[in-house]
């Protein structure tokens, strides 16, 4: 039996063969898979938070209506922070509820427990609502005097039930926004393939603070007040005229 044996400088043109075909298939790949990137000038990414110094997990932002914060999501931590706007390394930073530690604990802002939820919306009065599926799949909502639960919770495993908040199930994987034009929570409720809904109070879905509001009623009033004035001193400076009597003429 024979062997052939080739020679080094064989062996090594070969090699390099190999893999200039193999570069060239990679970049023509490459091309391919950049036909239909179009990049649009004229953007910039810079850095406004950084959560290592504030020592937090961004996960979720939202701006809060009535007021000049956003709203930020730490999943990580279970809890809601307020920053001031604009966000910016040097902004203002405050604790708006849960205290750190994964649980289900309504009451107090300070106090309340949340466990990794991951979706919140905000509704026109600043009222916060979270999708706390963790959590026995529930909605809750923080506002000015505490945390509540609004639907869900109650059933031990998850569901599609509609009806009272109370008896509503959700599944384990749920998204939601508000939508004011309804004055309603949408529920992307992914497990179930369904999206439900969830009416809210008309004070909540009110548009314009409650300082807009009084403003635009004292600017009314006064308008009423002027126009009223100016009649009462027409009326009391116009000229008086002695009405025309006609004198009765001769008689024959």
């Amino acid at each position: 039996m024979h062997y052939t044996l080739r020679k080094p400088h064989t062996i090594k043109c070969a090699i390099m063969a190999s893999a200039l075909a193999l570069f060239f298939i990679f970049n023509l790949a490459s091309f391919h898979a950049l036909a239909d990137f179009v990049l649009e000038d004229g953007y910039t990414v810079s850095t406004v938070i950084d959560g290592h110094k504030l020592r937090m997990n961004p996960h979720s932002v939202l701006p809060r209506s009535g007021s000049s914060d956003l709203v930020v999501l730490d999943s990580a931590n279970s809890v809601f922070y307020t920053i001031s706007f604009p966000p910016s390394q040097e902004s203002v930073v405050r604790l708006l509820s849960g205290d750190g530690v994964r649980g289900y604990l309504d009451g107090k802002l300070s106090s309340a427990r949340f466990n990794k939820p991951r979706s919140f919306a905000i509704d026109l009065k600043g009222n916060v609502y979270v999708a706390d599926f963790n959590n026995g799949r529930t909605i809750r909502k923080i506002s000015d005097s505490g945390v509540t639960t609004i639907a869900g919770g109650y059933s031990e495993k998850a569901g599609h039930a509609d009806g009272p908040a109370q008896n509503a199930s959700f599944s384990d994987d749920l998204e939601i926004s508000f939508i004011p034009e309804l004055c309603a929570l949408l529920i992307s409720d992914h497990g179930n393939q369904l999206v439900r809904h969830i009416s809210l109070k008309a004070e909540d879905c009110a548009r314009g603070s409650n300082a807009a509001m009084g403003a635009v009623s004292t600017w009314l009033l006064g308008l009423g007040l002027s126009c009223l004035l100016g009649l009462i001193v027409g009326i009391a400076v116009r000229p008086y005229i002695i009405p025309n009597r006609k004198a009765p003429g001769p008689s024959f």
